[in-house]
């Protein structure tokens, strides 16, 4: 989705009106309902992987804005199903995501077992490694919930 590579919050609420009037609105609509996390169907991976994002590198927070929740991450990070297959990439820097998981597989970190849900750049859902974000992702609501 090109749309949600623009920068700053103005870019964003552009993006999220852009979604909105061409009817793409409905893929997001599926894992949020009244601006609350939806738990996404399966579980987070149960790979492992080496540590992309250092945990002397995390910076503040996630934050929300626009009807997402937005972080840091690594440009390049794959995205995963539920089966651990890549699904896509994330090459926009920061990224929305929608919930986080700690019920994962390991993947190192401050935060072992933790998958944040999101939608890569080609549009598929699917899980990012903690370890990919350099936010810390604790202001994320927990999936389901």
């Amino acid at each position: 989705m090109l749309i949600r590579k623009m920068a700053g919050a103005a870019a964003a609420c552009t993006a999220v009106v852009a979604l909105a009037l061409t009817g793409a609105a409905s893929a997001a609509s599926a894992s949020v309902e009244g601006g609350r996390a939806v738990a996404p169907t399966g579980a987070p991976p149960t790979i492992s992987g080496a540590t992309v994002a250092s945990v002397d590198t995390l910076a503040a927070g996630c934050w929300y804005s626009a009807s997402h929740w937005w972080c840091n991450n690594v440009s390049g990070a794959p995205v995963y199903a539920s089966s651990g297959a890549v699904v896509g990439y994330m090459y926009s820097n920061p990224s929305w995501f929608v919930c986080r998981s700690d019920n994962g597989g390991y993947v190192g970190g401050p935060h072992p077992n933790r998958w944040e849900w999101t939608q890569a750049d080609n549009g598929n859902w699917g899980w990012m490694k903690d370890t990919a974000i350099y936010s810390e992702t604790d202001p994320l609501p927990v999936c389901g919930v």
